[in-house]
């Protein structure tokens, strides 16, 4: 009799636990599915936000996303459009951020080029005054510290140095021609400020910087015109000659092309 007890105590026992284990797996199956639902939910939620142009809020979502489903099906996806999110919303120092942590986390990912090409055009477009129809070039160049001009200049020359034939190329291109112009208009603001105050070797070094760094800007011409005067201020004729003679070839090959 006690064998018996013993041994439908055991039977109980057994059929409890395999029932506990059904109802676990069960429990797991269904919090697979819901996790699955939600992170499909927020996926979908972003998507919305963005193609409505709600790019703030769509921020939100991917962060979200990104953070509570770092190793999902969409994490990678998330990460690539947060980088956009952040640019549209002119979060641009969030862009930068975000583009860096994508190319070091995704070298090899086919739209790497987009994350570079956005971390250029957010430097760029962080300097607010290059899109003030109502200031001209010389006023930007002369007023703003363009720092973030120059930066946006190198991050965009990175990006055409790995991608030149990118999708986004041309544009990159297009932005580097102005940036060019603006920071060599800078240069050479400095340069004239320097020498009404007859700092010549100082107006020397802005105007090499303008023809050795910037030779395809608009200004290096200008930049000529200042070196042979700080030249001759400088009682350096020999090479106010030098530079004369660079200048009359430029003209030439200028009225040439």
């Amino acid at each position: 009799m006690q064998t018996r007890s013993k041994l439908y105590f055991i039977f109980n026992l057994v059929f409890l636990l395999i029932l506990m284990g059904l109802s676990a797996s069960c429990a797991n199956k269904e919090e697979t599915i819901e996790r699955v639902l939600l992170e499909k939910e927020l996926f979908d939620q972003a998507q919305n936000r963005l193609r409505s142009g709600n790019f703030a809020a769509a921020a939100m979502s991917l962060e979200m996303l990104e953070a509570r489903y770092p190793f999902g099906r969409f994490a990678t996806q998330a990460q690539s459009e947060l980088i956009y999110a952040y640019f549209k919303s002119a979060n641009y120092e969030a862009a930068i951020s975000a583009a860096d942590r994508f190319i070091s986390l995704h070298p090899n990912h086919p739209n790497v080029d987009y994350a570079y090409y956005l971390k250029g055009m957010s430097g760029y477009t962080a300097d607010m005054s290059i899109f003030n129809p109502n200031m001209i070039l010389e006023d930007a160049a002369s007023k703003r510290d363009l720092n973030q001009a120059k930066k946006s200049f190198s991050n965009l020359s990175d990006f055409l140095l790995r991608f030149p034939d990118s999708d986004y190329a041309d544009q990159a291109r297009q932005r580097m021609v102005f940036l060019r112009n603006l920071i060599a208009k800078k240069e050479i603001y400095v340069a004239t400020f320097y020498m009404e105050r007859k700092a010549f070797v100082a107006a020397l070094n802005r105007a090499n910087y303008v023809i050795e760094h910037l030779p395809n800007s608009s200004q290096v011409e200008q930049a000529l015109e200042i070196k042979i005067e700080a030249y001759k201020e400088l009682n350096q004729s020999d090479l106010a000659n030098i530079t004369q003679d660079l200048l009359d070839a430029f003209k030439k090959k200028k009225i040439k092309s």
